[in-house]
């Protein structure tokens, strides 16, 4: 006889994906140690575009890249301090000081936690193809010209040494894919320039590395309702930056890997991350798209482990590390990132083939969302822009689509008018012009069996059409409503003033 405890269901713990073998074990983890190395320089950029010491944004980008590891919906994304979130938040911490503007990385964080568990993600359906590839050649771009300052008015021995980091890239890989060709890269050219006594910019010229480990705390702010009115306005921008970059990001690697992730978890995630880096004095932050295209797209990297890796890497490095890390000449930073922008750039969109086949509309919201981006350097702003203008030649080119057509019985007695295409507030404007109220016979019969009733402004129209007829004696029937237009229709007819 079996015993009771034999019936009991058994739990098994799944393996991790990145144990499954130990060559994804070992892409994982180079993976990660190639993107700590890129993000040093980086984050204590954005740290001086914020106007705090460049350890807010080192530690920021250590704890993003930890907890997002753990709580984040997207696999392998690399979420750290970035150049977005520091042009929102560097006024209010110029304005009123550090603790006001960490209080405000923390609000962002419960922003987005509220706005994750709302549904916002699932706004991302309705950015169309078009300004997602104006988000990527944007963004190629903003990552080039980020190099540029890095390639002028620097000592001769910066161009030799950065033509040898790009030619390692490109070279290596046909040797051998065991160790990232970015990380040999950055090897090779630390110790030539170290060996040979080279002067040339290094990560130490970028600004002092931390020599402690982060600690947890409270903002040094009163807590208030002057306080929570002075940093919300902030903490909702950085909220709504965050996401959408991020959102953005999540997308694009899920088309890289032909993955899918949880927008919604990452949402939430980001905003858990945020709240995390903001009791440990970061300066907050969102998905890093170059960074993550070199996990992903130059690394190969597909799991969590890279992610946690990078931001565990990124602060062993800048605390046990730092003297060593702070010789790495910036030349083969820039030369990786140079790889990155080019390898996320889609060549495909503007080949001369693409552009003539591809609908004029179309090209000029990427285009759109391109010069949006470059000239505000903000990803957020352009991505809103091109979204409107993809809206805007849409109901365009669909308020076109509505056509009428009319058909007099042989008796003279009675018109029927057949109404095709969708109704909405830019079909429905023309609408009323398409009838011959003064020469039609007395009975007029409207057939919207070929079409849908979007809105009340299609209803506002059918109204005024009944008006008209109304007006010289004559009656109208409407028919072939499908069970939404005819409930829309039932509501708001006949009590919409617009109509009369």
């Amino acid at each position: 006889m079996s015993s009771p405890l034999s019936a009991a269901p058994r739990f098994r713990m799944s393996k991790p994906d990145w144990l499954a073998s130990p060559k994804v074990l070992r892409t994982e983890v180079l993976a990660g140690l190639v993107v700590a190395l890129a993000l040093i320089p980086e984050a204590i950029s954005f740290s001086i575009i914020a106007g705090v010491d460049p350890s807010l944004g080192l530690f920021a980008s250590f704890t993003m890249a930890v907890v997002i590891s753990v709580v984040g919906g997207r696999k392998a994304m690399i979420s750290a301090a970035t150049g977005a979130v520091a042009l929102v938040i560097a006024p209010l911490n110029q304005e009123h000081g550090l603790g006001y503007m960490i209080a405000a990385v923390i609000l962002a964080g419960v922003f987005q936690v509220i706005l994750g568990a709302l549904g916002v993600a699932k706004l991302m359906r309705f950015v169309p193809r078009s300004v997602m590839v104006g988000f990527v050649n944007a963004l190629a771009i903003l990552i080039f010209m980020a190099q540029v300052p890095e390639m002028h008015d620097v000592p001769w021995a910066v161009y030799p040494l950065l033509v040898g980091g790009l030619a390692l890239m490109v070279f290596f890989p046909k040797v051998t894919k065991v160790i990232p060709a970015p990380l040999v890269s950055i090897v090779v050219l630390t110790v030539i320039t170290v060996a040979a006594g080279i002067a040339v910019p290094n990560v130490g010229d970028k600004g002092e590395l931390p020599s402690s480990l982060p600690v947890p705390g409270l903002p040094d702010v009163p807590f208030t309702l002057d306080t929570l009115t002075t940093i919300a306005p902030y903490a909702l921008a950085m909220a709504l930056v965050g996401l959408m970059e991020s959102l953005m990001t999540a997308k694009l690697v899920d088309d890289i890997t032909d993955t899918h992730s949880g927008k919604t978890r990452e949402s939430i995630g980001q905003g858990v991350a945020n709240i995390v880096t903001g009791f440990f004095g970061g300066m907050g932050g969102c998905a890093m798209i170059g960074q993550t295209m070199i996990n992903v797209k130059v690394s190969g990297a597909r799991t969590r482990l890279s992610t946690f890796l990078a931001g565990t890497f990124l602060i062993i490095l800048v605390v046990v590390f730092g003297p060593i890390v702070s010789d790495i000449p910036m030349a083969a930073l820039v030369a990786v990132m140079i790889m990155v922008s080019v390898g996320t750039f889609d060549w495909h969109s503007i080949q001369p083939k693409t552009l003539k086949r591809m609908p004029v509309g179309e090209t000029i919201v990427m285009v759109t969302t391109v010069v949006c981006v470059v000239a505000t350097h903000n990803l957020a702003i352009g991505v809103v822009v091109g979204t409107i203008a993809a809206m805007i030649i849409f109901a365009k080119r669909v308020a076109h689509l509505a056509n009428v057509s009319g058909v007099v019985d042989p008796d003279g007695k009675q018109v029927v008018y057949s109404v095709t295409g969708e109704l909405f507030f830019a079909s429905s404007n023309d609408l009323v012009y398409q009838f011959d109220y003064k020469d039609d016979p007395d009975d007029v019969v409207i057939d919207l069996s070929g079409t849908h009733v979007w809105d009340a402004s299609s209803v506002a129209a059918l109204d005024a059409i009944e008006t008209k007829y109304a007006q010289r004696g004559k009656k109208v029937t409407i028919v072939g409503l499908n069970e939404a237009s005819a409930d829309m229709h039932q509501r708001l007819a006949g009590k919409l003033a617009g109509g009369h």
